[in-house]
């Protein structure tokens, strides 16, 4: 089994996968008369295919035994997909590239408490993956005709580790 274990993740390290969402970068500005910062244009949601639409909606993800045993990636064709935790918690995400016959080979992030992911459209990623207990996200992605989702079953499993520390 081929151990891989999560790094960080920042805009840097994850920007040929999709974008980080978080209150960091220098897009943001005060409304509501100055009560409220807002950071503007986080990630680019897509929805693709016949009758396509942006949907918003909330799921409860139980956390994986860890180290996890990663045995299958999914990816979406017509849409990207955004995971932006409720709870200030890091969350573990894993994705990979199109490879030669199929996904390539996973990259591991864990992410800061409070940030959030969006998938790119066609993206190869792992199943949303709490750390520890129960936690809740918000997911905007892509409603309509047609299937949305594939998956890939690995020939042999990978093991992914957390770091030593959690930041």
């Amino acid at each position: 089994m081929t151990r891989i274990v999560a790094r960080p993740l920042t805009r840097e390290s994850f920007a040929e996968f999709g974008d980080v969402i978080d209150m960091g970068g220098d897009n943001h500005y005060p409304i509501n008369g100055g009560k409220a910062e807002r950071y503007h244009d986080l990630a680019t949601a897509e929805a693709r295919g016949p009758n396509a639409r942006v949907l918003i909606s909330m799921v409860r993800g139980t956390p994986y035994d860890l180290p996890l045993k990663l045995t299958m990636v999914e990816r979406h064709p017509f849409g990207s997909q955004a995971f932006i935790p409720l709870s200030p918690r890091p969350f573990l995400v894993v994705v990979c590239q199109d490879g030669k016959d199929g996904p390539g080979e996973p990259h591991a992030f864990i992410t800061a408490p409070g940030q959030g992911i969006n998938y790119r459209r066609n993206l190869w990623h792992s199943v949303l993956t709490p750390i520890g207990e129960p936690q809740d996200f918000l997911i905007v992605d892509r409603g309509g005709d047609g299937s949305n989702l594939e998956e890939c079953h690995f020939s042999h499993p990978y093991e992914i580790h957390l770091p030593d520390r959690i930041a």
